[in-house]
This record gives structure tokens, C-alpha cells and sequence, in this order.
């Protein structure tokens, strides 16, 4: 339960100002701060009271405030840009043009810097300027269209795709392949991450059935969303449930004769059946418990998984063992729950080296290390600045 070991990550020489709030940004920089980058992530201390500060997502960094209206807050800012490796904003097109800290100044004063904006809609195009969350770019990219059960309304799911996906996963990479570039031209760059663009990407399989047969993909009724017995969820004794995804021929034909219905091995895509299918299944799947079909169909070798909730992933074994639930000691040496690394790599891992940080808690010690005395931190606080 003890804080790990350092560890040497990949990005360890590497230096990120994290200026982004809520969700994108944040999981962004978190990515980097688990695989060694420094990452000074910074926020106006009005947003405080909002709420919305993940504590999660704050490991591996330090977190400080700074008002960017101030002058003596942007003097700071810069400061600190001149000696980054990245900037991350999640500003809309032209905030950081209107504070004075976009990129083409920022450039000026480090021309390595590598600057990447998060937005919902990108910086170019008719909707630039629109406000939004998460549902507003699973909308607009068609994507949400296909969630939930046919003939109702799309369901919004429980966790933020766009966000983390489209945004967080998106910066991460688009920064990786900008200081890879930097490392052969010693040139930074300015990227452009859309959430929307990055949802509208997760459509592939959709446009090879729409390009293939000519229909729309239809909700909650296509071939890999409980179109087919084969590829579904299924309530269980216990009023838990259990996902197939017998895809293939070998799995489906596994599954048929298990249950006792092996006439439906040549049955898998027949439209005419597909519902008769369909309800013997729910009434067969009906007849154990979850946990009866786990010791069941894990022998079965038929792409089987129980749905498992928040509580039973936290406990899981296996997830554990693949240290991607770990018990981890806060700054009070309390047990907490985290999160793991899932990029393993073998030479330079991930690793949670310090716990989330406290909202602010770093601004004294970066603006001391920047040379600012006792006094000037005292009149940044009474000013307003920090």
C-alpha cells in the first residue's frame, strides 16, 4: 500500500503545462505523467467551487493556480512555457488568443514548443464556436445513433467516449508523434484535436456494412448490437448479466450445442429464425446464475464474459494481477483505490509514483523554484494572481 518505486518512464525528460479543465486535457496529461513527463497542470482558483476537479486524474502531477487576466499571472505563465516541452489548452478557438498565450506567441518565445489544443468541433469550420459536451460530439458524429435498444431513444452511455477517447487518448497520441517529429527536426508544431473528428474515426465497421450492403447501420440491430443470438447480452437467474460474442462459426457452434440447441449451428444469420433463436437463448441463459455460467462457459471457449459493475472490477482478481486496480497510500497514508497503467511497456513502464494531487497544492513550490521569494507569493495570493 506503499507509494512504488520510481520507476524510469519514457517521457522522463520531458516537461508538460497542462492549462485544460474537466475531462479531456486532464486524462491527456495524466498519460504522460504515468510514463515519466513532469506535468504542471494549471487552473484559475475560481473553478474550485465548481466541483469538477477529477481527483483521479491528478496523479504523477503537480497542480497549481494562476489567474492568465493578471499580468503578473501570464509573466508566470510564461516562465514556465519557455522552459515546457508541451502545452496543453482546452480553451475554445481564440480564448488563448484573447488571454495572450496561444500558440504563435508562445512560439516566439520557445520555438521547440509543441502546443496542442482540445476542442469539441476543431479550430476550423462552421462550428468552431459551439459549446458542448460530451453527448453534443457522440451526436454530431453519428455515433450515439447507434447506441441502445432499437425503436427508442439513443442511450447515452456511462462514460465519457468523447472525452476520454476522441480527446484525452487523441492529444496523447497526436504529442507523442509531434515530439518524435521534434526529436529528428527540432522543430515543435501547433495540434488540432476535435472530439467530434475523433468519434466520427470510430465509425469503420459501420461504413464497411453501409458501403457492403447499402442499408444504415440501424440501432440496437446490426450485426455486433443484438441483431443475432450470437452477439448479445443476456439477463441470468440472479438478474445480473452475461455478454456472448460468438462471432465466428467454431464459438457459435460451441454455444449451440452447450445449451441444446445444436439445428441452430447452420441458423446463425438467419433472418426468418433469428428471433425464435433469439428468445430460446434468454430462456436458456435465464436457468443459472451468473456466476453458474462463469464456472460454465469459461471452459467453454466461446467468447463468453460475465457484466461486471464499478464494484466487481475493483475487486477483481485478474485485473489486480495485471495491475490495473491497485491499492495505493495518499498523502495521509490511507489506503486508496487507483486506476493502473494500461500501457505496459517492458523497458520503461508506467507507474503510479505519487498520488492525486490537491487542488493548488504545488503553486508555492513551482513559483519558488521559478525564484519568487516569501514576500512576491504572499502579494500574488492577496492580488489575486495565484
Amino acid at each position: 500500500m506503499s507509494r512504488l518505486p520510481f520507476m524510469k518512464g519514457a517521457l522522463n525528460d520531458i516537461t508538460v503545462l497542462d492549462f485544460s479543465r474537466l475531462l479531456p486535457g486532464p486524462y491527456c496529461s495524466m498519460i504522460l505523467a504515468d510514463h515519466g513527463a513532469r506535468v504542471i497542470s494549471v487552473e484559475d482558483h475560481r473553478y474550485k467551487a465548481d466541483g469538477y476537479y477529477i481527483t483521479p486524474l491528478y496523479r504523477n502531477k503537480q497542480h497549481i493556480t494562476l489567474n492568465l487576466k493578471t499580468n503578473a499571472g501570464k509573466k508566470i505563465f510564461f516562465e514556465l512555457a519557455q522552459k515546457a516541452d508541451v502545452i496543453l489548452e482546452g480553451f475554445r478557438p481564440g480564448v488563448a488568443q484573447k488571454l495572450g498565450v496561444d500558440y504563435d506567441t508562445v512560439l516566439r518565445l520557445n520555438p521547440e514548443i509543441i502546443y496542442c489544443s482540445i476542442t469539441g468541433y476543431g479550430q476550423t469550420g462552421g462550428k468552431k464556436d459551439l459549446v458542448g459536451h460530451d453527448v453534443n460530439y457522440l451526436s454530431y458524429s453519428g455515433v450515439l445513433d447507434l447506441m441502445g435498444e432499437q425503436n427508442r431513444c439513443p442511450s447515452i452511455p456511462g462514460v465519457q467516449f468523447a472525452d476520454i477517447a476522441a480527446g484525452g487518448m487523441n492529444a496523447a497520441l497526436g504529442i507523442l508523434l509531434a515530439l518524435f517529429h521534434r526529436s529528428q527536426s527540432g522543430r515543435g508544431q501547433f495540434i488540432d484535436i476535435s472530439m467530434t473528428d475523433g468519434m466520427v474515426s470510430f465509425l469503420p465497421v459501420p461504413l464497411h456494412f453501409f458501403q457492403k450492403d447499402g442499408g444504415l447501420p440501424k440501432r440496437g440491430a446490426s450485426l455486433l448490437s443484438h441483431k443475432y443470438a450470437c452477439y448479445n447480452t443476456y439477463e441470468t437467474a440472479d438478474k445480473k448479466h452475461i455478454s456472448v460474442g460468438a462471432l465466428e462459426g467454431r464459438f457459435w457452434k460451441k454455444l449451440c450445442y452447450y445449451l441444446g440447441f445444436p439445428e441452430y449451428e447452420s441458423e446463425q444469420f438467419n433472418e426468418k429464425r433469428r428471433d425464435q433463436i433469439l428468445g430460446h437463448f434468454k430462456e436458456a441463459f435465464k436457468k443459472k446464475t451468473q456466476a453458474q455460467w462463469n464456472r460454465i462457459l469459461e471452459k467453454l471457449d466461446a467468447c463468453y464474459s460475465p457484466v461486471q459493475d464499478l464494484s466487481d472490477v475493483l475487486q477483481s482478481g485478474f485485473l489486480r494481477k495485471r495491475k490495473m486496480i491497485m491499492d495505493f497510500s495518499d498523502r495521509n497514508g490511507e489506503k486508496i483505490t487507483a486506476i493502473g497503467v494500461p500501457i505496459k511497456l517492458s523497458k520503461t513502464p508506467g507507474s503510479l509514483r505519487t498520488p492525486p494531487v490537491g487542488f493548488g497544492e504545488s503553486t508555492t513550490d513551482v513559483l519558488r523554484e521559478l525564484g519568487y521569494n516569501e514576500n512576491q507569493i504572499q502579494n500574488f495570493h492577496i492580488s489575486d494572481v495565484i
